[in-house]
């Protein structure tokens, strides 16, 4: 699961517990300048995922890490789809990151509200 804040100017993203070691990531921080948007998706999980590098995939388990589909790099951290968000990025590594957080609604909102 995640965490995201705004702090500043930045949106951070913070994993929490073993999701640190399956995604080999422990935070993103990302000018909020560079964030289009977000919306809760559960169902993107179904989409296919691209190439995993570095990352875990276990179906219906787990996708956490970086996945490569299409010419654009994405980041998971998702074990429950119901709670999956989808964050729209621009000029960034990542073209966006699909997190599981705690209150997928309360994120959106924040998110929509900072920019």
């Amino acid at each position: 699961m995640a965490d995201v804040r705004i702090d500043g100017a930045d949106l951070v993203v913070e994993m929490s517990g073993l999701d640190r070691l399956w995604a080999l990531k422990s935070s993103l921080t990302i000018p909020l300048t560079n964030v289009r948007g977000a919306t809760i998706d559960p169902g993107i999980v179904n989409e296919e995922k691209g190439i995993r590098a570095p990352g875990t995939h276990v179906p219906g388990v787990i996708t956490a890490g970086t996945f490569h589909l299409d010419g654009e790099k994405v980041f998971w951290d998702v074990r429950d789809p119901s709670k999956a968000v989808v964050i729209e990025l621009r000029d960034e590594q990542y073209a966006r990151l699909v997190v599981q957080v705690n209150d997928p609604r309360a994120t959106v909102e924040l998110i929509e509200k900072s920019v």
